[in-house]
């Protein structure tokens, strides 16, 4: 159930003062909304760390376009030893998602270990996406030192993981896999995926892919800017792909021939889902959406096997396999592509053998929302339409503050479990000239994403370190590190060979990673961070306010967006500070210094705040027990 926003009429006169390097200032701090959280038991908070493996340990600065891996190199899962895991840890990380570990299409030959080569004319980049799944049941060589053993040294890197302290998630994506897909390592008596298709039918229940009976595969009709590799020559790079009859491709194409703008790399998976949008499974029942997760999973076991299609079973292996690797959870490609239906079978299957595991799914569709949280069983989604594109377009001017109460407000009732996040490897780095030049402008954006609720926080790597992703590394293009490509990341190599060397790290980036080390902790261990939350009324243009409490203590935010300083003088409203208060000046010391590591504080008296807030600055003051009229 979904709350009203309790409204709060109260008026307080407002004084501003200006000065030479200060812009005008304020609307009175009086409450504006209590917004309580409409889900009882709010997850602890979390905050993630997403790691590109492949790109992490590489320390080869080469970064040649289109380069092979003897070219620019790889990072491997034994570069994240004991030292870069307790790094990660102290930056005030829970969770840590390796991210493109699963075995996926490439280019690069690994036939000495048994491993057949994939076809370039159908994968992207050299080093391939990580979103083109090869084989679910092994991870990619690229990642072994000894590919022969990647597995085990897979293992041994969750065990690190957990040795300090942190949960490991993977991926699984459920929508599509790479054309080639054929899992040679699987499990005895567990077929690859398609391996008993009728491919004669264009969908079947039990058929694992969709086809288009009677025509080939065709590649796309590429142009001279789109070819594979970048035009280079390659072993079995010959405009062909032998796929008879063609699968539907990932992105829903039928077209026996995709579009370059098509995921032509990968083939749908079928979850039963009629060609015509019908469904060909049980539906669950309307109540469905209060069930706990032991509910929707005795639900599913009632179920006549047959009734369901075979894949569900299949990706709910796939799952239980991991599992039992020891990951911890897991992040959803694309899940809103997949049935509601399915995602109630294996997140119930999930949550009855690790009642613990982190489910979070990439969602974009905000009416979708809940039927992913409730009738789906997820823990987390992306909030990315909302908070993450309107934090976007206040960090670049493009909107006021005022608006990020409102992509607040859209998501109240489930606040608790939409992931907050300013970078991931689908988005743009914050320092490219595409999204803000400059790491230190997102910093206030940075701190309402991580103190405004409950919600998970995730940090892509390098993004504390200030990364811009300017290499232009082949398929992948500038301002996104790239995802298809060897690559190397300089902000992380820098910072990497100063730990090594036991040098100071470069300054730009010193700071920068210290704050986000206070700000990480901060919204982990404060109690008042796990309470209700109020927003305040202040102005659109560059300033935005909030207070959470926990019982007696708490919590008011102040993040300034303005590229100028900025000077408050606040008479404050009656619900923070009674207004016969004290005749002797109080000084709140901000718990969040700035990034050249000095404090911010402001002064109290008679009810009346001061203080100045550099550019791009944030503040955090703890307000005293017995400031307010009531608790």
């Amino acid at each position: 159930m979904t709350e009203k926003n309790k409204m709060n009429k109260t008026h307080t006169k407002v004084k501003a003062k200006s000065g030479p390097n200060c812009k005008m200032a304020m609307t009175a701090l009086a409450l504006c909304c209590f917004i309580a959280p409409a889900i009882a038991a709010a997850p602890e908070k979390a905050a993630i760390y997403q790691i590109f493996t492949r790109l992490y340990g590489n320390d080869k600065q080469v970064n040649k376009p289109w380069g092979t891996v003897a070219e620019n190199g790889v990072g491997k899962f034994a570069d994240i030893d004991d030292k870069a895991l307790a790094d990660i840890k102290a930056l005030g990380i829970t969770h840590v998602w390796y991210t493109g570990v699963l075995h996926h299409a490439s280019v690069t030959d690994y036939s000495t270990y048994g491993i057949g080569m994939d076809d370039p004319d159908v994968v992207k980049g050299r080093a391939g996406s990580p979103y083109a799944i090869r084989d679910y049941y092994n991870v990619d060589p690229d990642l072994a030192r000894d590919p022969a053993k990647r597995l085990q040294e897979f293992e041994a890197l969750i065990k690190r993981s957990h040795n300090h302290g942190l949960k490991v998630i993977i991926d699984i994506v459920p929508n599509h896999v790479a054309r080639g897909y054929d899992s040679v390592t699987a499990p005895d008596g567990v077929k690859s995926l398609g391996a008993d298709d009728n491919n004669q039918l264009a969908y079947s229940k039990h058929n694992d892919f969709y086809y288009v009976p009677g025509a080939d595969f065709q590649v796309p009709d590429f142009g001279p800017k789109d070819l594979p590799l970048g035009g280079a020559k390659a072993p079995g790079l010959d405009g062909q792909f032998a796929e008879s009859p063609a699968k539907w491709t990932g992105n829903g194409s039928r077209s026996h021939q995709p579009r370059v703008d098509d995921w032509y790399e990968t083939v749908k998976i079928n979850y039963g889902l009629r060609p015509d949008g019908s469904h060909d499974f049980p539906s669950l029942p309307a109540d469905a959406a209060t069930w706990n997760t032991t509910k929707h999973g005795a639900f599913w076991r009632q179920q006549d096997p047959q009734q369901l299609p075979s894949s569900w079973a299949k990706m709910r292996d796939i799952a239980r396999f991991w599992l039992a690797k020891g990951v911890d959870g897991f992040r959803y490609d694309m899940a809103e592509m997949v049935p509601v239906e399915f995602w109630s079978y294996l997140n119930s299957d999930i949550k009855r053998i690790k009642p613990d595991a982190m489910l979070l799914a990439e969602v974009y569709d905000p009416s979708r929302y809940r039927d992913y949280l409730h009738l789906g069983k997820m823990d987390f989604l992306y909030d990315k339409v909302g908070m993450y594109d309107t934090l976007k377009a206040v960090i670049q001017g493009r909107q006021g503050t005022d608006s990020i109460g409102l992509a607040h407000e859209a998501v109240a009732d489930i606040a608790p479990h939409m992931l907050h996040f300013l970078e991931n490897h689908d988005e743009q780095r914050i320092a490219s000239p595409e999204f803000a030049g400059d790491p230190r402008k997102a910093l206030p954006a940075m701190v309402v994403s991580s103190l405004l609720t409950q919600a998970p926080t995730l940090v892509y790597f390098a993004q504390e370190l200030g990364e811009d992703g300017s290499e232009d590394a082949g398929f992948g293009k500038p301002s996104r590190t790239s995802i298809f490509d060897y690559v190397g990341v300089p902000a992380l190599q820098r910072y990497r060979q100063a730990k090594r060397t036991g040098e100071a790290s470069p300054a730009d980036i010193a700071g920068l990673r210290r704050y986000y080390q206070q700000l990480l902790t901060l919204s982990l261990n404060e109690p008042a961070l796990r309470g209700e939350l109020r927003l305040l009324p202040l102005p659109a243009n560059s300033l935005f306010g909030f207070i959470r409490q926990s019982g007696p203590d708490r919590l008011l935010v102040l993040s300034h967006f303005g590229a100028e300083p900025l000077a408050l003088e606040q008479q404050l409203g009656p619900e923070l500070v009674a207004e016969d208060h004290g005749q002797q000046s109080m000084i709140l010391s901000s718990l969040l210094t700035d990034i050249d590591g000095k404090p911010i504080q402001a002064e109290l008296l008679q009810g009346k705040l001061r203080l100045k807030l550099p550019p791009y600055s944030s503040a955090v003051f703890r307000l005293p027990v017995e400031v307010g009229a009531s608790q």
